[in-house]
């Protein structure tokens, strides 16, 4: 059954089949709509256009149309373009019968596969012919699984159909449930269709699953499947969105194709509401209007996931004695049993109220979620209260600095006055320019080298007493030189972190340190040997971890023309218009061309002309870090 939150694996399998029947097609203009939601336009034999929508977490199917795409398509919809468009669909997979299907692509002598997930958050992930990761549109990271470009995609697919006879029998038999909790679980089938095939076999769903006869059990699963696989009756109900009609269920809509079920279900995408709006003749807000109106929704936003983590700290000390329990508990569990056998335990441990605050596991995390206060909240369980604590501060912090910067946005925005056009002048060279530098928002400058031999010269030529030596703590990577005292230290540590190897490998963090100048020295003890453009740095260093990599470019009008770049902080309030660079896959002098391309995009018209001479591919290049990188979308 569909319902709003999503769909289910049954429900994706008749999907899958709708799809495939509308074979051969091949693949048009693909489009991103928000952070989660694609568009595919296909076209088939005939003539024949179809529009297939995807909402990652959530829902597929094809939809009778498009909302308005964006009038610049994000990185990720740029990146399915260049490798799909064009590219005949050669089959649309589901995995077992989990959540996950998988769009196989014919282009050239490549076969590509998008990989969509509709479980959890959701993700859409290219990969090549050898399910190596080409690019997720989300990176994740768990426990036993990742997805991040370069490793292979990893899947399980689960399917009770495909089991021979005599596994569905040991399956039923080694259950310790009851038979629709069995199929349910088991077979991922979800309570109404576990039910729906007891009915078809006429078994008691109370029965205990190893007391069932899994012949009758087996047809009655089978005979469902293939119901679902013709879409014999798409309906909505009182309950939901059905590829076939379940008894006793009431039918309020009845639909030619589980497709066209799904797209009357489903609330349309943002984009056709300003249409009709603008058709009953309200008002159209300007730019300036719907980017204040999206900035007051997200500082909304901001305050309510504020409230939460802040809630969420205050149940963890409220219950801190009964939650440490449960972590030593867990913690010990996990090393001599598998999760599912901890979850098992907590489930037959009706009466412990320890075992009863329990209401989620999550076993690729290592994580529970508890009932504390009647909040639910996630806890790690290798982890102590405090360090789980100190997660729930850093979500704090984290949104309470995006609320300060939109706020800060809104204030510039009301206090931006109307464009002059005035003679505008170009930066001067300076003695700097030649190595990485920025301006520290308080306006210390600093400078780092952009090879062992700059490294080399910053060091000896232009290190001195009331300086500061930083450095990302990786091999490989500039040294950065603090011109004198500054009260934004974060800004020079997050810029020795981006032009670093950190950056290079695909890391989005990575640890720095600071020393004295008197700490750095070329002079090797005996028997050790210091290459081109490296130190030593004796004494105590500062620390600090997990650094988040991130530069941004943008193109200063005042005092003087020039693009400059470094850390968000630093930068994006002193230029007209701007990008922000992550690690990500597009080469150097590719991510040069497209920050050019964007800023071009986001000046005005009358200004582009007098500003040909500052903003080209060479003086952008000049800040692109090493590595692959791709473009943050705002």
């Amino acid at each position: 059954m569909a319902t709003l939150q999503g769909m289910s694996g049954v429900d994706l399998r008749a999907l899958v089949a709708e799809a495939a029947d509308r074979l051969p097609l091949w693949v048009g203009k693909i489009y991103q709509f928000d952070a989660k939601t694609l568009g595919i336009r296909l076209n088939g034999e005939d003539r024949a256009k179809y529009q297939f929508l995807i909402e990652t977490g959530r829902r597929a199917h094809f939809v009778a149309e498009f909302p308005t795409p964006p009038k610049n398509p994000p990185s990720f919809a740029m990146l399915l373009r260049k490798h799909l468009e064009g590219g005949k669909v050669l089959g649309i997979r589901q995995l077992g019968i989990e959540r996950t299907f998988s769009i196989d692509i014919g282009k050239r002598e490549t076969t590509y596969h998008l990989i969509i997930e509709l479980f959890d958050e959701g993700n859409a992930v290219l990969c090549d012919e050898g399910y190596t990761i080409v690019k997720p549109l989300w990176h994740h990271r768990f426990k036993n699984r990742e997805v991040v470009p370069g490793v292979v995609y990893a899947f399980e697919g689960s399917d009770c159909s495909a089991l021979p006879p005599e596994e569905f029998q040991k399956m039923l038999g080694g259950s310790d449930r009851d038979i629709v909790r069995t199929l349910a679980v088991g077979c991922m089938l979800g309570g109404a269709y576990a039910e729906e095939v007891c009915r078809m076999a006429g078994v008691e769903k109370s029965a205990p699953a190893a007391e069932v006869d899994a012949e009758p059990l087996r047809e009655a699963f089978d005979r469902l499947m293939a119901d679902v696989s013709r879409r014999a009756e798409p309906v909505i109900t009182r309950s939901g969105c059905w590829p076939v009609v379940l008894a006793g269920d009431e039918v309020r809509e009845r639909f030619a194709t589980f497709s066209e079920a799904l797209d009357a279900f489903y609330p349309k995408i943002v984009g056709k509401k300003e249409e009709e709006e603008a058709a009953a003749g309200k008002p159209r807000l300007s730019q300036e209007e719907v980017i204040r109106l999206r900035q007051a929704e997200a500082i909304k936003g901001f305050e309510k996931k504020i409230e939460r983590n802040e809630r969420f700290v205050e149940v963890l000390y409220e219950n801190y004695t009964p939650v440490t329990g449960i972590i030593t508990t867990l913690d010990a569990a996990s090393k001599t049993r598998s999760w599912q056998e901890i979850e098992r335990i907590l489930k037959s441990s009706g009466d412990n109220p320890a075992a009863k605050m329990v209401r989620a596991v999550h076993p690729a995390e290592a994580a529970v979620e508890v009932d504390l206060s009647g909040e639910r909240v996630k806890i790690y369980v290798h982890e102590t209260i405090e360090q789980n604590i100190g997660r729930y501060y850093d979500q704090i912090r984290k949104f309470k600095k995006k609320k300060t910067g939109a706020l800060a946005a809104m204030e510039k925005q009301i206090a931006a006055k109307p464009r002059q056009k005035q003679s505008l002048a170009l930066q001067k060279k300076r003695w700097y320019h030649r190595f990485r530098w920025f301006t520290t928002s308080d306006g210390v400058l600093v400078i780092g080298g952009r090879d062992a031999s700059q490294n080399e010269e910053l060091v000896k030529k232009y290190m001195e007493g009331g300086d500061l030596f930083v450095h990302a703590d990786v091999h490989g990577g500039s040294v950065v030189i603090v011109k004198g005292a500054t009260e934004r230290l974060d800004e020079a540590v997050r810029f020795a972190a981006s032009y670093s190897n950190a950056w290079k490998v695909g890391h989005f963090t990575a640890d720095v340190y600071a020393a004295r100048p008197d700490q750095v020295s070329k002079t090797a003890e005996s028997g050790e040997y210091v290459a081109r453009g490296a130190f030593i740095v004796r004494g105590e260093r500062q620390y600090f971890r997990n650094v988040p990599l991130g530069v941004a470019i943008g193109l200063a009008t005042a005092p003087a023309v020039a693009v400059i770049g470094g850390p968000p902080e630093a930068v994006t309030g002193r230029v007209e218009a701007w990008v922000e660079l992550r690690p990500g896959q597009f080469e150097p002098n590719d991510t040069a061309k497209k920050v050019v391309r964007t800023l071009r995009e986001k000046l005005p018209t009358e200004d582009l002309k007098g500003l040909k001479n500052a903003l080209n591919t060479e003086a952008v290049a000049a800040f692109v870090p090493p590595g692959g990188s791709d473009i943050v979308e705002p």
